[in-house]
């Protein structure tokens, strides 16, 4: 993760799995709940649905995130907005998390974009620093993880 854009996390991920195995892995509810947070996902643009999480009092978050998938391309780009569905008071979030995938080898080189953080907002970039943080030791791991045991 590069700290010189302060409205984003960006970061990548090879995993050594093909790309097909990768995106059942974004795209099925049940899989998406092992690695990332529990939710009734389906890959329909326009499909709005709820995840849940830990609330994490420091950043303003509610633990609930509000998500709808805005874009995807089978096997190379999925799209998601996210906005907190009780956030506390300055720490209204709408964020664009976008996957892209692509092949490196027999694997798959997974980017991940979160766009969306106010540069302004302390509680955002609080939330910008210990989510990119947690996307690059905790989340992307976990993915990497449950391709394994797949």
């Amino acid at each position: 993760m590069t700290d010189d854009d302060l409205t984003a996390v960006r970061t990548d991920q090879f995993l050594s799995h093909p790309p097909a195995k990768v995106w059942h892995a974004l795209t099925e509810p049940e899989l998406i709940a092992q690695w990332l947070m529990p939710g009734d996902f389906r890959l329909v643009v326009g499909h709005r649905y709820t995840m849940r999480a830990v609330p994490i009092p420091a950043t303003g978050f509610s633990g609930t995130v509000q998500a709808e998938v805005l874009a995807f391309e089978p096997e190379k780009m999925l799209s998601i907005r996210w906005q907190d569905a009780d956030p506390a008071p300055g720490a209204d979030v709408d964020w664009t998390i976008t996957w892209t995938l692509h092949p490196e080898g027999t694997g798959t080189r997974l980017f991940l974009a979160h766009e969306g953080f106010d540069p302004d907002n302390p509680l955002q970039q609080r939330a910008r620093s210990l989510m990119g943080g947690g996307w690059t030791s905790r989340v992307l791991p976990g993915l990497q993880d449950l391709l394994d045991r797949m």
